[in-house]
């Protein structure tokens, strides 16, 4: 796990460093992004790639777009082709005095076989792998995002509800699937922690998924407390306000059942009933559509009920499990599909009227939240969209969406022109 020291000392920048966190209940992390160092811009980008091959306002979007930073996903390779992949990105960054974002995305059963499906075809490969990963990264810098959906989506996990869980492949092993999962993600922090210039984060998923609980639980059996912490809205559309709200909740959730009651996830109050002490108990489900604050006059996106509960249950505990925000698409948050138009609205995928969010920053004034990242590429299709349809068109836009990771020069448009904040 990298440390402040270590990366002030090999990226020497000046300036002042984020506020010391308070000591970990259940390990020895700490916040290792240091402001202000420069996150790396890379000109070989898929974005500048993209941008090579178009012409005229869609060429002009996708430069614009490349000019900010956004993460290199590692999705596939043998391990030296994943190492010198990573070894190559990471090389070029810390010559320029900057922290490349890595996504390491190949884990087995990865998006249980959709959209995005592939990943390595067992656990041995997998850990072979990270350890290509670690290999290209060595003594250099960087921030890397752990798996997303590896933690949301999980074959053949039952949940702390008692849940058996959607995501069942006929080729996965129903007995050994959840533990294999967890052993390769406890096996990548691991690696990847002892690393002196890497910061590893897992996933933590978003403010519309599971409840604060469930979420916590499952960092916990990956290794949260051996990692620099999780991430959240990765790929998603959560409006920053709502998922630094839900992060702080799984932050303090950890703390709860590490340092209050211990393994009680049950007790961890969650954004499906939002009562508490500041709202005389009384409380509603938490509205995703819009912007939650504390005392917030409509009831569904006020914070108070919540944050005064874990108040109240910590006491003098304190949260200090950091994690990131995936600000790359989420300028106007999640899109309410039509009542009763898709029999499948797939909010997540490709929704219409979206925007850019927060530039990428590693100054969030918040103590627990350590950057503002794009970690999906914006611009960057989430896949073929059909909405419950046969397709081949995407019935909410009238065309056919580019395939996962493609680029899509309208919705590329369109978060530049509907931004929040807006673009220069």
């Amino acid at each position: 796990m990298a440390v402040t020291a270590g990366l002030v000392a090999s990226l020497a920048f000046a300036g002042p460093a984020l506020a010391a966190p308070p000591p970990q209940a259940t390990g020895t992390q700490s916040s290792a992004l240091v402001d202000p160092p420069e996150l790396y811009v890379d000109p070989f980008s898929t974005t500048l790639a993209a941008a090579a091959g178009l012409t005229g306002q869609a060429k002009a979007d996708a430069e614009l777009l490349g000019s900010y930073p956004t993460a290199t996903w590692l999705t596939s390779g043998t391990p030296a082709q994943v190492e010198t992949r990573t070894a190559d990105v990471v090389g070029r960054a810390n010559a320029a005095d900057a922290i490349p974002m890595l996504v390491a995305y190949n884990i087995p059963f990865r998006d249980c076989s959709q959209y995005s499906a592939g990943g390595a075809t067992s656990v041995a490969a997998y850990k072979a792998w990270i350890d290509g990963v670690v290999a290209g990264i060595g003594d250099d810098t960087a921030i890397v995002i752990l798996e997303p959906d590896g933690l949301g989506i999980i074959p053949w996990y039952t949940s702390i509800e008692g849940t058996l869980e959607w995501c069942r492949p006929a080729e996965a092993n129903p007995v050994t699937a959840a533990i294999d999962r967890f052993d390769m993600l406890n096996y990548a922090v691991d690696e990847l922690g002892a690393l002196p210039g890497t910061t590893v984060y897992l996933d933590g998923g978003h403010s519309a998924w599971l409840t604060v609980g469930d979420n916590a639980s499952r960092l916990i059996r990956a290794g949260v407390q051996d990692a620099d912490g999780f991430f959240v809205n990765t790929s998603n559309f959560q409006y920053t306000a709502n998922v630094t709200a839900y992060g702080s909740w799984v932050s303090s959730c950890i703390a709860y059942v590490t340092q209050v009651v211990p393994l009680n996830y049950s007790g961890c109050p969650n954004q499906y009933w939002n009562g508490g002490p500041a709202t005389g108990w009384s409380g509603v489900a938490m509205n995703n559509y819009g912007v939650w604050s504390a005392g917030n006059p409509d009831p569904a996106l006020n914070t108070s009920g919540i944050d005064s509960r874990y108040d109240l249950i910590l006491g003098s505990v304190e949260p200090s499990t950091h994690y990131v925000i995936d600000t790359s698409r989420n300028g106007r948050g999640a899109w309410d599909s039509p009542n009763g138009v898709y029999s499948d609205p797939e909010e997540w995928c490709n929704p219409p009227g979206r925007g850019l969010g927060p530039r990428p920053t590693l100054d969030t004034g918040n103590e627990l939240v350590d950057a503002h990242l794009w970690i999906k590429v914006p611009g960057e299709s989430d896949g073929k969209c059909y909405r419950g349809t046969s397709g081949p068109l995407d019935p909410a836009r009238g065309i056919e969406d580019p395939a996962a990771g493609g680029w899509f020069v309208q919705q590329a448009r369109e978060l530049i022109v509907q931004a929040v904040p807006t673009i220069p």
